[in-house]
């Protein structure tokens, strides 16, 4: 049985028909696919197609998301990672995807599948073999972490939690913006997943970073996350840089894991479309 909705099954018809080479978003933990909004139209207006799935029974709209938030609850990688895998596998063309967060672990493990034509992960989530642990990235995921319960539960951020881990690089006003504007519950499992996948050999978090067809490779850096500090980056990048494929990392200075939505969007979008330009085929 189909995970799309009728709205994702139109989105793909929408790529499919056009012709274009198709872009896939991903969105992580505390947002919607409608953060992408600005994204999707950028790379459209630059010859591509465009889908942003949710994760399965993601809420149509913020507002909505807060009224119910029990529905992200017990949301776990490889469910997530399945629903776009569905998604690309009814594109008539090899797509890009393009991922945040703990959509840019998902991101890379749908290249280690070998279905991505190019892949770009911004300050990705760790995956099983990333081995830091920084100081500031625990204290971003203790409102999940330090309570043990909230592995069955939707987890939301407080405006004091979200400015420290997502909005560090901004002013309070930009900051108290993106949390009423974009922030919304999510579920716990993924940081369990996350936090314990170098115990458990059977990960839901591994990613296939030598698989020969993964394509080339975009790993995006924003050097002020709290969440995602460089380390985990750097890291990331030395496992999927002994990929025969080309493998890319950009650090942006200043900015924090709010840099897909906050003002400096355009600078990481560019980033990312001039690397999606020079590696596909058009």
């Amino acid at each position: 049985m189909s995970t799309l909705t009728d709205h994702e099954q139109l989105e793909i018809d929408r790529a499919n028909e056009s012709g274009h080479t198709p872009v896939v978003f991903v969105h992580g933990l505390w947002l919607l696919s409608s953060s992408w909004d600005k994204w999707r139209a950028l790379f459209e207006d630059n010859g591509f197609a465009t889908i942003a799935p949710g994760w399965p029974d993601d809420p149509d709209s913020v507002e909505e998301a807060r009224r119910d938030p029990d529905v992200f609850a017990h949301k776990m990688v490889k469910q997530v990672t399945d629903h776009y895998l569905e998604a690309i596998a009814a594109l008539t063309l090899p797509p890009v995807v393009i991922g945040h967060s703990f959509g840019g672990l998902i991101a890379q493990k749908i290249a280690g599948e070998g279905v991505a034509s190019v892949t770009v992960a911004i300050d990705n989530a760790p995956f099983q073999g990333v081995l830091p642990l920084p100081a500031s990235s625990l204290k971003s995921s203790a409102p999940v972490l330090a309570h043990p319960t909230s592995i069955g539960k939707a987890v939301a951020l407080t405006f004091e939690e979200f400015s420290y881990g997502w909005a560090n690089q901004l002013d309070e006003a930009e900051a108290r913006e993106l949390y009423d504007t974009y922030h919304v519950p999510a579920s716990g499992v993924p940081l369990f997943q996350a936090a314990t996948a170098n115990l458990n050999p059977f990960s839901e978090t591994k990613v296939d970073t030598k698989n020969p067809e993964r394509g080339a490779l975009l790993l995006i850096s924003g050097l002020g996350d709290n969440t995602v500090p460089e380390a985990i980056m750097d890291a990331s990048y030395k496992l999927q840089s002994k990929n025969v494929g080309v493998t890319e990392i950009v650090k942006i200075p200043g900015r924090g894991h709010s840099l897909t939505i906050d003002h400096g969007w355009k600078e990481v979008a560019d980033t990312a479309l001039e690397f999606v330009q020079a590696h596909t085929e058009r």
